[in-house]
């Protein structure tokens, strides 16, 4: 099915299932412990073996020599794979570094042995005995050093790398009202539950892997590429996921080298990567460096902005487009954005919980701050006076398909009861807390991405979905179930869902946001088509059956699906595709963030007092999950503002905060109190399901919302994330 114009009236209206809030119907299986993780599937692969990474102890060099020796006679070994008898490997389209490193090294902690043996216990004593010269060469590992030194990246996912919209420097220089100010922000890790883990089988050329993976036909096209097999030959099994936040989007080095480790000991083998391994030898988020100038009347109108970025990876890796949101979040006729990356022998910059708008609104969104104090004017209402329905790059011609923002600021404000809020810093005090407020916009694009389903019904009339799109624990599950039933007229308890099997249709997997929207969308096409053959046996119009209550109706005549569907159940699968309207229309989600800390007056210790937002997301398809992923994220956002960082040791090339003990993330005791309101909306030029993503758009700005309601609270103004005590006392005492 092609959706290339705007959606009419559609059986999703209905709301009958879709729209309402509905328990997760995958709960009962994870908090049984009867889900099928990947790691624990004993059932698959009852006699599996087990491997252990040996990781490189230098960030960029060569190995000189391996001795395996002492390792190979070590108790219950099974075998150790290495670059020396891996036999040839290639690299994902989609990975920077190989996944197996050596002779050459191009970041700490790269994988260059699986040690593979009898048990856990085994495998890890042998690979500490694994014995490796180095011949190390001077790497790069410093994002500031190397700032002067970046180049225009490839364009990517957030688009060209420059953008540019009337003459900005002549504006800013003319504007009333300057703000011009730099922001950093750090590398960042991953911090899910579930490690990254496989179990690999081979039976013959066919190899099988139960992994953790948010994106299964990518991935196994680039395992098909890296080991040189046909496409076919792989199966990736992956039904349930214990988070991934984007680190799970690629093939990583534990599918890599659980089939490798198989296919030399002639047994399944299984392989996680260890907690302390994870930041150093999988991806991570990368610190970036932010310009940021705006320029505006007296009033707060903006006619000059500008945003330039500069971020690290390896050699062919990405950019973090954080001026993606600035391109169209707010007014100006005078406009520029820049990226440029830098060459940095650290390990792989990639996805991460909203890449791009993330970083840059905790930049941006301070500087609207900033502005709004030098103008004189309330937080809200200078962002509602920059409001623009239309790109403002591009002009009127590509209006927003939706934008509510004017809509999520003012709800919001009320709401959280903004107008209580002191504008001077520094004046409200609860016993030996400053008390302030702080607000930002939420923006993030919505993309949509081809989603295929097969759908069916069986002979006692339950439906039967198939696709593999994942759950990463988002509640895709329940969401695909609340379409069937939507669109057969069953209840919900009637469907089953499979997801995660690249037999099954290919999905646009969970990320980037448009993982809801588009796998629904996938199944709506699936079960248009299965809605038409279900009319034609029963012998009515397409066009005018009704499903509902189980049966299919046509005026006063109907039909049960059971008998309709016969002992041997019918099936229709389809994809949905996607035309041009994304560029007619501009498509993005929108939200206002708004906090209240308290800052001890004396140890400058930052506790958030509570949470608020609003969003407009289109259709909210399941608002029960869909509010936990908005706090979810919220809470994400506020690690970035106050804990998230990897330190890097800029002398070695490697993070040195690599475990759950020094890497710190918040937790539910952090913030007492979130509240969330979705503000009605319906985009029909989105998809037929009229909605869009919004598991990121909760972690954008949120964390500009904590440093502006620090600042309100203490007067203190900092621009150097995350916004720690030792941070906040220095500048206290200057």
């Amino acid at each position: 099915m092609k959706f290339d114009t705007p959606a009419g009236p559609n059986p999703i209206d209905k709301g009958r299932v879709i729209g309402v809030a509905h328990d997760r119907i995958d709960g009962p299986a994870k908090v049984t412990g009867t889900a099928a993780y990947a790691y624990e599937r004993h059932d698959a692969a009852p006699n599996a073996a087990y491997g252990w990474i040996v990781g490189s102890a230098i960030a960029k060099g060569r190995i000189a020599a391996m001795d395996l020796t002492a390792a190979e006679a070590s108790p219950g070994v099974l075998g150790i794979v290495t670059h020396a008898n891996a036999g040839k490997l290639s690299k994902g389209n989609m990975n920077t570094a190989h996944l197996l490193g050596g002779p050459q090294i191009e970041h700490y902690e790269q994988a260059l042995a699986l040690v593979v043996a009898d048990t856990f216990e085994n495998a890890r004593a042998a690979a500490a005995l694994v014995r490796i010269d180095y011949a190390p060469e001077d790497g790069k590992f410093d994002l500031a050093a190397e700032r002067l030194n970046g180049v225009i990246p490839p364009q990517g996912f957030g688009g060209p790398a420059d953008t540019k919209a009337g003459d900005f420097d002549g504006a800013f220089a003319k504007a009333a009202v300057k703000v011009e100010q730099t922001y950093t922000t750090p590398d960042q890790s991953h911090a899910m539950m579930e490690p990254h883990a496989s179990i690999a089988a081979w039976n013959g050329d066919k190899l099988t892997l139960w992994t953790s993976n948010q994106m299964i036909a990518w991935s196994v096209g680039d395992m098909a590429k890296t080991l040189g097999i046909p496409k076919e030959n792989i199966r990736f099994v992956s039904p349930y996921i214990g988070g991934g936040f984007g680190s799970k989007l690629f093939l990583r080095a534990d599918a890599l080298l659980a089939a490798l480790g198989a296919r030399q000991v002639g047994q399944p083998v299984k392989v996680a990567i260890a907690r302390p391994q994870i930041p150093n030898n999988t991806t991570h988020r990368p610190a970036t460096i932010q310009r940021i100038r705006i320029g505006a009347d007296k009033d707060g109108v903006i006619d000059a902005i500008a945003h330039e970025v500069w971020s690290g990876d390896l050699p062919g890796g990405g950019a973090e487009t954080a001026a993606q949101q600035t391109r169209l979040l707010y007014r100006g006729e005078n406009r520029m954005t820049a990226h440029r990356l830098v060459t940095l022998n650290l390990p792989e910059g990639n996805a991460m919980r909203a890449p791009g708008e993330a970083v840059g609104l905790l930049a941006l969104e301070v500087a609207m701050d900033e502005l709004a104090e030098a103008c004189g004017v309330d937080p809200v209402e200078l962002r509602i006076r920059n409001d623009v329905q239309f790109d403002p790059e591009a002009g009127p011609q590509r209006p927003f398909s939706s934008r509510k923002l004017v809509e999520c600021l003012r709800a919001g404000a009320d709401r959280f009861g903004w107008q209580r809020r002191n504008p001077k810093p520094g004046q409200v005090r609860d016993g030996r807390w400053l008390v302030g407020m702080g607000m930002a916009s939420a923006f993030r694009n919505n993309l949509t991405e081809k989603s295929g389903a097969r759908i069916g019904v069986d002979g006692s009339g339950k439906v039967i979905v198939e696709t593999d799109m994942t759950d990463i624990g988002t509640g895709s599950y329940t969401i695909i179930a609340q379409t069937a039933a939507e669109m057969l007229g069953v209840d919900l308890d009637q469907v089953t869902v499979r997801l995660g099997d690249s037999r099954f249709p290919v999905s646009a997997g969970s990320g980037g946001q448009w993982g809801a929207n588009s796998s629904t969308a996938g199944v709506y096409a699936a079960a248009m088509a299965l809605r038409a053959k279900l009319a034609e046996k029963a012998g009515y119009a397409a066009e005018q059956a009704q499903f509902e209550d189980g049966l299919v109706r046509m005026g006063n005549q109907s039909q049960t699906l059971a008998s309709l569907a016969g002992a041997q159940g019918l099936w229709a699968e389809d994809s949905m595709e996607y035309g041009d309207l994304d560029k007619k229309y501009a498509q993005a989600t929108f939200g206002a963030h708004f906090c209240e800390v308290g800052v001890d007056m004396d140890t400058a210790e930052v506790r958030i007092r509570r949470m608020g937002g609003a969003f407009a997301a289109g259709r909210i398809l399941n608002p029960k999950s869909a509010r936990s992923q908005v706090i979810g994220a919220m809470t994400m956002g506020v690690g970035a503002a106050l804990m998230e960082a990897l330190d890097v040791d800029t002398r070695f090339g490697f993070f040195v905060n690599h475990d759950m003990a020094e890497y710190q993330v918040p937790v539910h005791a952090d913030i007492p109190h979130q509240d969330v309101l979705f503000v009605d909306e319906l985009d029909d030029k989105s998809s037929p399901m009229k909605a869009k993503g919004v598991g990121e758009l909760g972690i954008c700005g949120a964390g500009a919302a904590v440093a502006n309601a620090i600042y309100n609270a203490t007067g203190i103004r900092l621009r150097d994330y995350p916004l720690t005590i030792d941070k906040l006392l220095k500048a206290q005492a200057a």
